[in-house]
């Protein structure tokens, strides 16, 4: 797998974690591929987070 899709896996599933962990939780609709609909908050400083670990190699 190339960086570029491990990143993009990693801000979808951080995106959707927070849809549901959220209050109140915001929508996010990742069906149509390449791809997101994001309406409401989203912490931004765990998104920055979680990409600084799939470029770091992390889990």
């Amino acid at each position: 797998m190339d960086l570029q899709n491990t990143i993009r896996e990693a801000i979808v599933a951080e995106l959707l974690r927070q849809s549901e962990v959220g209050d109140p939780p915001a929508k996010v609709d990742a069906s149509d591929p390449g791809y997101v609909v994001i309406n409401g908050r989203i912490a931004l400083d765990e998104l920055v987070m979680v990409i600084a670990g799939a470029l770091a190699g992390g889990p």
